[in-house]
């Protein structure tokens, strides 16, 4: 049993639903090293998350802002939390609602996904920096 763990930064990403798999792929060559497991990515942020949708029509991505950012108003009048901005609120809302982690299968060295899944990074902050995702890997 090989256990692997790493931490690694994504580049800075404007509001909306990014497809991240082969960004990730690309920092963690680690992967390849495991012919059965799971991983487990932990996005360290409070104000994006992660989910697992259509890797292939970027329709479905800019369809899953439109609906968060309809759903999940910015603005609204119970919120509290206004310090940092109109769109910080809505988007610890968006972040609870989708969870910051994915655990998936690994097989041969690849994420085990379906052939039209990919994971995406969904950014519910207007202007927001790097974020980081820790992956844990284990397997044989």
């Amino acid at each position: 049993m090989i256990w692997i763990q790493k931490e690694i930064k994504l580049k800075p990403y404007p509001r909306g639903f990014h497809l991240i798999t082969n960004e990730i792929l690309r920092q963690f060559p680690e992967i390849n090293k495991v012919k059965i497991g799971t991983v487990h990515l932990l996005l360290k942020h409070t104000s994006a998350s992660l989910t697992l949708n259509e890797n292939f029509d970027s329709d479905v991505r800019k369809d899953m802002e439109s609906y968060f950012n309809n759903t999940v108003k910015e603005n609204e009048r119970y919120y509290l939390h206004t310090s940092e901005g109109s769109d910080d609120m809505p988007a610890h809302i968006k972040s609870s609602i989708l969870g910051t982690s994915l655990t998936l299968p690994v097989t041969d060295g690849r994420f085990n996904l379906g052939i039209w899944q990919g994971i995406y990074l969904c950014e519910h902050r207007k202007s927001a920096g790097s974020r980081t995702i820790i992956i844990t890997l284990g397997g044989e």
